[in-house]
């Protein structure tokens, strides 16, 4: 069931939060990548944004016949991204650093309670509308939950090349 690796993947995420300070947070391994708070910024955005979608598909059900992209049906199948590092979209480029570490692990556990929440809501649901992701296709409200956790799983990649930075060159 999604909820049950959705939930481990959003803890792992969670907990990873606790072993940082907010210094080590905001630290770049360079100018062009991420921190691992502005990491956080964009699986906490991006999730949002999955979320608002599945709400609107289980609302009505427009697009019923559209259909996701053969790299999503392969990604769906294979329940993960591809192995590669993928460039995001232009506006990832501008992702301010955190305000505090309470701000992320709050708006982690908010998450987690609306996309358990929502996964109830997509099981009862008579409508089944998809929604048009940039650049995949078409996805159902159950689709857009199992790439959530993709989502995450697929960053913990890379989480761990900033942490290796992170620890290599910064004492704790």
């Amino acid at each position: 069931m999604i909820s049950a690796s959705y939930n481990h993947s959003i803890d792992l995420w969670i907990e990873a939060l606790t072993e940082y300070s907010f210094i080590q947070l905001c630290i770049s391994p360079s100018p062009e990548q991420w921190s691992l708070g502005q990491l956080y910024i964009h699986l906490i955005n991006d999730t949002q944004f999955y979320l608002d979608q599945m709400q609107v598909c289980v609302s009505n059900n427009e697009n019923i016949n559209e259909v996701p992209s053969e790299a999503a049906k392969k990604m769906f199948l294979a329940n993960e991204f591809p192995d590669i590092q993928i460039e995001g979209a232009p506006g990832n480029a501008t992702i301010p650093q955190p305000n505090n570490k309470e701000v992320l692990l709050n708006n982690l556990l908010r998450l987690k309670i609306a996309l358990q929440s929502i996964e109830k809501t997509i099981l009862l649901s008579l409508n089944k509308g998809k929604t048009r992701h940039p650049g995949l296709g078409y996805f159902t409200a159950a689709e857009w939950l199992q790439f959530a956790d993709m989502h995450f799983r697929h960053h913990l990649l890379q989480k761990k090349r900033i942490d290796d930075f992170i620890f290599n060159n910064f004492l704790p």
